[in-house]
């Protein structure tokens, strides 16, 4: 079965896939991006345009942060999120780790995946398969522990169950509090709130509208 949206194409692997095979399977140099739901195979685009400007600034100002701190963090320019017990893994449009932990990650040397315990922050730039990132992905990165977890919805794309109503460009802001994710929200000249990064002074409006591209 093939099922094509406007920014992505969805494709079911002949057979289930366990992560494993996954990662022996997933083929290098290719235009796209690949991760596993389930067992399933998800096609993805990279990242292109204001997608990929929006992910690039906010990547970009988290490590001038990371490095003004003197923190032990940085941003892979590929990593793969693992759940637990779970054939699954997700491509993070952004993934803080902590590298003094990368020692307790097994599968980082051979095949950069991480299973959450050096993930101190992911970040999900919401397309059109929106319902992954506020649904599959949460829960996931719940379970996993991630500190922090943002989705930047910067069209207002998702449900209004997830960003109210009418819909506008909101990046919704998950923390760990007693193992479970609580939400804030933020928009316009809002500034973004975030436990893993207290001194960030960047705004909801600066991520929406990087330097160089369209409003």
């Amino acid at each position: 079965m093939v099922q094509v949206e406007a920014e992505s194409v969805v494709q079911t692997a002949p057979k289930r896939m366990t992560f494993d095979e996954f990662i022996e399977w997933y083929p290098e140099d290719s235009e796209y991006r690949y991760e596993l739901h389930e067992g399933l195979v998800v096609e993805m685009p990279e990242p292109r345009g204001k997608h990929s400007q929006v992910a690039g600034f906010t990547g970009l100002k988290l490590g001038i942060e990371s490095e003004r701190l003197g923190l032990s963090y940085f941003i892979p320019g590929h990593c793969l999120v693992k759940p637990d017990e779970e054939e699954s893994g997700f491509r993070p449009d952004v993934i803080v780790l902590d590298s003094t932990a990368l020692a307790s990650e097994p599968r980082w040397e051979k095949s950069s995946t991480i299973t959450g315990t050096s993930a101190r922050l992911v970040i999900e730039v919401v397309s059109t398969n929106w319902k992954d990132d506020y649904l599959r992905k949460l829960q996931a990165y719940e379970s996993m522990s991630i500190p922090e977890y943002w989705i930047v919805d910067y069209l207002g794309l998702g449900g209004r169950r997830y960003i109210g109503s009418p819909k506008q460009p909101t990046i919704s802001v998950y923390q760990l509090v007693d193992g479970e994710y609580e939400v804030q929200q933020f928009r316009n000249q809002d500034r973004i709130l975030s436990i893993v990064f207290p001194e960030l002074t960047l705004t909801a409006e600066q991520i929406f509208n990087p330097p160089g591209s369209s409003s």
